[in-house]
């Protein structure tokens, strides 16, 4: 199935209602940003990155990944946005950004609930307002496909709009190569 881009400010049904609420939000304030936010049909088999297959380079697929920590008995979560290419650096940067001794993933289905997304389909926009939400350099290097909250569609738009959204922060070393990483995980 080839993407049919669309307005997504004019296709909301094909978002979650929390993102659609979030991309009118924004257009509203920034008509001119908010036209460069597109929405297409998918197939939902090919939600996950690793099956997405929409004529376009793994560059340009961004992962919106949760990830949490406790410090004095609360939790802290984030909203982590990194190149498909890269890995979320858990180990390091948002560690110390989230001030944890330790931080992991949230589980699937804890992602699912909290997120109110479909897994496959978890994005930055319409999150919970008191998360942080960070994404790494990378992300502003050219066009950025993210989730919709739904496993039948995608949104894409201009890393550097993506960046724009509300309460959303850019974050030098939020990812690395997976082959540093792999390197740095070994004994």
């Amino acid at each position: 199935m080839t993407p049919r881009w669309t307005p997504a400010i004019e296709n909301t049904h094909l978002l979650a209602p929390s993102v659609a609420n979030s991309i009118l939000a924004f257009g509203a304030q920034n008509p001119e940003m908010a036209r460069h936010i597109l929405v297409s049909e998918i197939n939902p088999n090919h939600a996950d990155t690793a099956a997405l297959t929409l004529g376009t380079a793994l560059f340009d697929s961004v992962n919106c990944v949760i990830v949490a920590g406790r410090r004095n008995g609360v939790e802290r979560l984030a909203a982590c946005c990194v190149r498909a290419t890269t890995r979320a650096n858990v180990n390091h940067t948002i560690k110390r950004r989230l001030d944890v001794r330790k931080c992991s993933f949230l589980h699937m289905e804890d992602a699912v609930e909290r997120t109110g997304m479909e897994f496959g389909g978890i994005t930055p926009l319409g999150l919970d307002s008191t998360w942080p939400v960070w994404l790494d350099t990378l992300v502003l290097n050219g066009p950025a496909i993210i989730g919709s909250g739904l496993r039948t569609s995608k949104i894409k738009l201009p890393g550097t709009v993506l960046a724009q959204f509300p309460g959303f922060e850019v974050i030098d070393g939020l990812a690395i190569d997976p082959v540093t990483a792999a390197q740095a995980d070994r004994p």
